[in-house]
């Protein structure tokens, strides 16, 4: 036994336990917090191309010429398309005169808010997913799939019971919730960083992955290091199969 692992004492496990817990406590937090600057911001742009085209201006030829212009200035950021401007003003109208409404779409993720504002009609229906969302940090998979089993239906006539409150075991799928492309593309970081965690999550279960992918591949590396007629490339994930390389 080496030295520094004498030095550990028996109740290291625990210590480690209440950090790796206080790290993800920090990363959903600091995901909420990036979410809420990012809904907050798509609200303000959405009341104000709203309010310009209350005023007489042609609202598509304003909007798509605003969309080209930000774009341009942002060009890591790909929430502001012509589309996704027009979804904005959207998100505005629908709740503008909604009040109670307002903190509950503010603390969810863009894209469940837009599976909810496309796919729900009536208000109550608009509260009761976004107060499903927000509690059980719903995915947009989930959240679609909970409207297409018509849970808001089925809570009114008592065949649902939503009691469990969010714990610990569920927070990493609230921060999956809040942690979709718009939130990354905002702080300009793009489809590079997605890739990147697909790409760790990947590497850190292998061999479940070798497995069902067949058994037939064997890992050779991550950001695996080639040079091509002078010229240097990294491979995300390098694998052997039957003497044939996968890339």
């Amino acid at each position: 036994m080496s030295k520094t692992n004498q030095l550990i004492p028996d109740d290291y496990a625990v210590l480690l336990a209440e950090v790796k817990e206080r790290v993800r406590a920090a990363q959903y937090d600091a995901l909420k917090a990036v979410n809420k600057e990012l809904v907050a911001l798509y609200w303000d742009i959405g009341r104000m191309t709203t309010e310009r085209q209350a005023a007489g201006a042609h609202g598509t030829a304003v909007v798509k010429r605003l969309a080209a212009d930000l774009q341009a200035e942002f060009p890591g950021i790909v929430g502001f398309s012509w589309r996704n401007l027009f979804n904005m003003s959207q998100f505005f109208t629908a709740y503008r005169d909604k009040p109670k409404l307002q903190p509950l779409a503010a603390i969810i993720g863009w894209t469940q808010n837009l599976v909810i504002l496309q796919r729900c009609k009536e208000p109550l229906e608009h509260e009761f997913y976004l107060r499903m969302t927000a509690k059980f940090g719903w995915t947009k998979n989930v959240l679609i799939h909970q409207i297409e089993n018509q849970s808001y239906e089925k809570t009114l006539l008592g065949q649902t019971n939503f009691d469990k409150a969010l714990t610990p075991k569920l927070r990493a799928q609230a921060k999956l919730a809040v942690k979709d492309e718009y939130t990354f593309d905002f702080l300009e970081l793009g489809e590079e960083h997605a890739e990147r965690e697909l790409e760790r999550a990947l590497v850190g279960r292998i061999e479940q992955f070798l497995r069902a992918m067949g058994g037939l591949f064997a890992f050779v590396g991550s950001q695996f290091r080639m040079e091509v007629d002078g010229r240097e490339f990294f491979i995300d994930l390098y694998f052997f199969k039957g003497g044939h390389v996968k890339l």
